[in-house]
């Protein structure tokens, strides 16, 4: 009865500002928050996703129309009559700069079509810009959306470049890139750049020449290859020389992409020669130390895969991560640059597709957790789009490369509670049980609360609830405030639904197993 009366309320409440009672007996129940804008903690660069595998069919060969819907559900900003986002407004998008290894076909090893990538490149030097046809198209419709950052990685070397001529490693041991072509390398890097800017427009603020390297990328699932620390330093001084040379502007080099945060800043971690990136890389006393590089981004890439389980294994990693960080070096940024549901655990599986609440609630307690622990200034999801029977996409597509249904998915708006109300620029705000209960404490199975503050003046409160039944909630304060509270639950609609305008001097019921953003009005 006290749902139905919300709905009713939100409903009247979109025509104007209503105060919304209590409901009955929820006074002893309500969890009150207190909300201090003068301690302030990371600024929050971007939200973003990934190209890979499925839009070079998609983007190419799709109807418009389905193309566009896929568009305007991972990059709008707009809403439609009621208020509800048409999207997500993502302000970042990964662009795979293949291997070259869909042209040797099945001699690529690789079996699946959908992961062999094209090369813009040719052995002989030449390059061939109308490649990657259906990626391009994605780059355009991102761009028209309004989204504003562009990152180029690179899974594998071209095939030309490698010890094998394949797209992945023969025995995991070593880089597959021979080290003659460690400058070759760097120069066509530098040609795709500059090509993508001539030729379509699209400046890569970020290049990441490295993908998990940790990893040992042998045959036959994708395009990858392995890097020890001492050849990832060596080919990264040899790109940002090629970048100096070549006059590269407004790209910077991105590392390292690890394959889990522990390989961050732990030594013991094996493969030992590919750990403790942190200190190999960014301490001046390293050997390795790459800091001083002039196109070097003054950050780290860091993947969250095998790091979320148990929750209490979630929470000191990234603590233990940021302040390793502190540590060593201050004033680099920490950036969640990929994720997706590989784990398999007594909570979530990764086989399966899932539209539902049950893999989002997981990934919001990721997302909070990147944000609340390892300060993360950026935060990207792996695919965009997936074809796969896994819980790796935001948006889901039949397995066919002409045609065929697509599906939003719960992981698709439970993003869009972080991405479509955190513009470039905005800043983390302290926000605490007003009883001073550590944010940590409800990471298990309660309510997880995070505040932003946009360069508009906006603020922004994202609430979890974790938990099978509703929670109230109040922010304390001098004054009231209004707000547009926005919904992704189990119930159909609630797709980041507009659910009416309210005050910050009553509480608020937080449906269960609920994502809710509240966007209070600019100062």
């Amino acid at each position: 009865m006290i749902l139905r009366s919300l709905l009713l309320i939100a409903t009247v409440s979109i025509l104007g500002c209503r105060r919304v009672p209590s409901p009955p007996g929820a006074d002893e129940a309500v969890l009150t928050y207190t909300l201090d804008p003068a301690v302030r903690y990371q600024t929050i660069h971007n939200f973003g996703a990934s190209d890979a595998w499925t839009i070079q069919y998609i983007g190419e060969n799709w109807p418009e129309e389905q193309r566009s819907q896929i568009a305007d559900w991972l990059f709008s900003a707009e809403t439609d009559e009621a208020g509800n986002p048409r999207g997500i407004g993502l302000t970042a998008w990964r662009f795979n700069i293949g291997a070259g290894s869909q042209a040797q076909g099945d001699g690529s090893g690789i079996t699946s079509e959908w992961r062999r990538a094209e090369s813009f490149g040719n052995p002989d030097g030449t390059y061939d810009w109308s490649r990657h046809a259906g990626q391009r198209w994605m780059l355009q419709a991102a761009k028209e959306r309004g989204l504003t950052t562009f990152i180029g990685f690179v899974n594998s070397p071209p095939v030309w470049m490698t010890r094998n001529g394949k797209a992945w490693s023969e025995d995991g041991k070593e880089s597959n890139l021979k080290p003659e072509y460690y400058g070759d390398y760097a120069d066509y890097l530098v040609d795709i750049v500059q090509g993508m800017e001539r030729e379509g427009g699209i400046t890569f603020d970020f290049l990441s020449p490295f993908n998990e390297p940790q990893w040992e990328w042998m045959c036959c699932k994708q395009e990858g290859t392995p890097y020890d620390n001492d050849e990832l330093a060596a080919v990264t001084r040899e790109i940002d020389a090629a970048f100096t040379r070549a006059g590269i502007e407004g790209t910077e080099i991105e590392i390292a992409e690890t394959a889990q945060v522990e390989y961050l800043y732990k030594s013991d971690k094996g493969p030992r020669q590919r750990s403790d990136q942190l200190r190999a890389f960014f301490d001046p006393a390293s050997e390795l130390y790459l800091g001083d590089l002039e196109h070097l981004a003054p950050e780290v890439a860091v993947h969250d895969y095998f790091s979320t389980w148990p929750v209490e294994n979630l929470v000191r990693t990234r603590q233990q991560a940021w302040a390793a960080l502190q540590r060593i070096n201050p004033d680099l940024e920490y950036m969640a640059s990929e994720y997706c549901l590989l784990e398999d655990n007594e909570e979530v599986k990764g086989p399966g597709r899932d539209l539902g609440m049950d893999p989002a609630l997981y990934l919001a307690r990721v997302m909070q957790a990147d944000f609340l622990f390892a300060n993360a200034s950026s935060w990207q999801w792996w695919l965009g789009v997936s074809n796969g029977n896994y819980k790796d996409g935001l948006v889901y597509t039949d397995d066919d490369k002409f045609a065929g249904e697509i599906y939003d998915s719960k992981l698709l708006w439970t993003v869009g509670n972080f991405s479509y109300f955190l513009r470039p620029g905005a800043t983390r705000l302290s926000i605490e049980l007003a009883d001073g209960t550590p944010a940590e404490e409800a990471f298990p199975d309660g309510v997880i609360v995070s505040a932003y503050e946009n360069e508009d003046g906006s603020r922004v409160i994202v609430f979890v609830n974790q938990r099978p039944e509703p929670q109230p909630v109040r922010l304390s304060g001098p004054t009231d405030a209004d707000f547009r509270a926005y919904v992704t639950s189990d119930a159909e609609g609630d797709d980041l639904r507009h659910a009416g305008t309210f005050t910050t001097a009553d509480a608020y019921v937080l449906p269960a197993r609920s994502v809710v953003t509240w966007r209070l009005a600019s100062r």
